[in-house]
């Protein structure tokens, strides 16, 4: 499976994000600021039902009624892998590998997909499209080959778009793929400095049909441009000085 061509990323047009000027301190403390908002929203998107006052009110420790243990569960699962890559942040410990992939999916699925922390053992398939994820016997190959390629790519905000779509593809594990790869591209965009990418629930119904048709053969570039526009609209009120 072939899916980035960091040749054809390098040639997008990414004009727009040259409003982001990477100011590492600044925009890592406004992540910390929104933490809430981002597990919210990521939850949210996975159809979870928690409302915001919710997440809240259970991230703060209270006991919230009325919903499944399972939700429950997911956003304090999404609150511990945030938690550890604000730390791997500090701590200058972030790499695109997969030993910082692992480490992350296994406080993001934690008890919640057959197993966490490793690569999944068997076959899986996508809602709502026909195709069908890399085989397991390849999963090793084809993350070590398209993370050379996602290397290439010189703007760190495209970088960790790609990296997103790459890993939401594939589904290297049972479950929680897009949330583990949204860690990962924050992470990317964290230690290069730039804002982190929260996709609203607000837009669910438009990013679940671009995800479906990137599933179903939809040229990656076009994607990533959808993204970068996404980025750019969210976050350019927060870089104008």
């Amino acid at each position: 499976m072939h899916i980035v061509d960091s040749k054809k990323i390098n040639l997008l047009d990414t004009k727009k994000l040259n409003i982001f000027t990477p100011k590492h301190e600044h925009f890592f403390a406004m992540a910390q600021k929104d933490k809430i908002d981002f597990i919210y929203n990521t939850s949210a998107l996975e159809g979870n039902l928690m409302t915001y006052p919710e997440v809240e009110t259970l991230l703060d420790g209270v006991t919230v009624g009325g919903h499944k243990l399972s939700d429950e569960q997911q956003i304090l699962n999404q609150n511990r892998s945030v938690n550890l890559l604000f730390k791997m942040i500090e701590n200058d410990d972030f790499f695109i590998d997969k030993k910082t992939l692992l480490k992350l999916h296994s406080k993001v699925a934690f008890e919640e997909a057959l197993t966490w922390g490793k690569f999944r053992k068997s076959g899986v398939n996508i809602g709502g499209t026909s195709y069908k994820p890399p085989i397991v016997k390849e999963l090793d190959a084809v993350f070590e080959k398209e993370i050379e390629e996602i290397k290439k790519i010189k703007h760190p905000v495209v970088m960790a778009i790609t990296y997103f779509l790459f890993g939401a593809k594939c589904q290297f594990f049972y479950d929680g793929n897009k949330r583990t790869s949204r860690m990962m591209m924050n992470g990317i965009l964290l230690k290069n400095g730039y804002p982190m990418l929260n996709i609203k629930v607000k837009d669910k119904l438009e990013f679940n049909k671009k995800m479906i048709s990137f599933y179903d053969g939809e040229d990656i570039e076009f994607v990533i441009m959808y993204l970068i526009e996404y980025y750019f609209k969210s976050n350019k009120n927060i870089c104008l000085d």
